[in-house]
């Protein structure tokens, strides 16, 4: 068994509206500091460390926990889950 770090990113479907990253365009577009910035989207990162025989199945089992404690809305959100050396 070897041990892995797992970062599960949960963000907002395309098409999904993102009021907070709307809302920090906002604030950087009345400031006026970054006009090259048309947009920017908000995402969760949940950071596992897991103990699992290789990355395949670290990833299986967070997918299967993610899911199993409903930890985002598959209706609105897609996750996405890296696996790295611990």
């Amino acid at each position: 068994m070897a041990i892995f770090n797992v970062h599960v990113i949960i963000e907002n479907k395309p098409g999904i509206s993102d009021p907070e990253g709307e809302t920090i365009l906002n604030d950087l577009v009345l400031k006026g500091t970054h006009s090259a910035i048309s947009k920017i989207k908000t995402a969760k990162m949940l950071k596992f460390t897991i103990k699992e025989k290789d990355k395949k199945s670290a990833q299986t089992r967070v997918k299967e926990i993610c899911d199993e404690l409903r930890i985002y809305n598959p209706m609105v959100s897609k996750i996405t889950i890296d696996v790295f050396d611990s």
